[in-house]
């Protein structure tokens, strides 16, 4: 019983400084850029859009993504939440683009057209939450992006 007491903390130790073997203390988180907004055309009442993010891997290895959550909000006004999988695999120094389609949360999408339509505003802001989930030992990345895109410069 007594080696017992004696080798428990040294089991101890060893799987702890094992387990941090694997974890990778030079990765870099890879950097996420909204590249597109775009409005769809909708079968129903609630608007489409469709996303693009550009993700860009400073890493040497690849980056395999397992899933990815991902909120939009549009002046203020929570437009879409989402989950995506079966993305593609960002190869080491590499990048890759990702399409997101989702449709729009109605009463939250009425809301915002109200309001879009009483500010008659050229400029709409959005803002961009998305989670990608690494797997593995990697951190989950967590990505808060905010910009504004022009209506009169859309095509029409």
């Amino acid at each position: 019983m007594c080696t017992y007491k004696r080798l428990l903390p040294i089991l101890v130790f060893v799987l702890t400084f094992a387990g941090c073997a694997t974890l990778r203390p030079d990765f870099e988180e890879p950097t996420v850029t909204v590249s597109s907004i775009r409005a769809l055309p909708a079968d129903s009442m609630a608007p489409r859009f469709e996303i693009g993010l550009r993700i860009v891997n400073p890493n040497r290895e690849a980056l395999e993504l397992h899933g990815l959550a991902y909120r939009l909000s549009l002046q203020g006004y929570h437009i879409l939440t989402g989950v995506a999988k079966d993305l593609p695999t960002i190869e080491g120094y590499g990048e890759g683009d990702i399409t997101l389609t989702a449709t729009a949360d109605m009463l939250s999408s009425l809301r915002w057209l109200a309001n879009l339509v009483s500010s008659e505003s050229e400029v709409i802001t959005y803002e961009l939450e998305a989670k990608l989930d690494l797997g593995g030992f990697h951190p989950v990345v967590r990505v808060k992006r905010k910009g504004q895109f022009n209506l009169s410069a859309a095509p029409r």
